[in-house]
């Protein structure tokens, strides 16, 4: 889990999509202005704005809970079980990828 918000990382999954963090601003419902304070950690993110970053960028709302900094909320319920199911089905196919190789050698 970072200790600061990692804008670093931000950036690069926002460029990975082609998005910015204007449209990362308007997808949350926040004014670019305010996102500036997330990106500088100096605002937290709610939970539903980890739910919407997750969904922009790809990625499971655990993950950019862990990357926004130790105080961040993750959304609870179904989201929670989602990231593991994901997490679990990665490893699922690892374990199988491994399998094949020693069968096959």
């Amino acid at each position: 889990m970072a200790l600061f918000f990692d804008a670093e990382w931000f950036d690069a999954r926002l460029a990975e999509r082609g998005s910015t963090r204007a449209v990362l601003a308007a997808a949350s419902g926040v004014s670019e202005a305010e996102l500036g304070l997330v990106f500088k950690d100096q605002r937290e993110l709610s939970a539903d704005e980890v739910a919407t970053f997750a969904e922009l960028l790809g990625v499971t709302a655990t993950e950019v809970a862990e990357r926004a900094g130790v105080s961040t909320p993750v959304p609870g319920g179904a989201e929670l079980v989602e990231d593991r199911l994901v997490r679990l089905e990665r490893r699922v196919a690892e374990l199988e990828a491994e399998l094949a190789i020693l069968k096959g050698g």
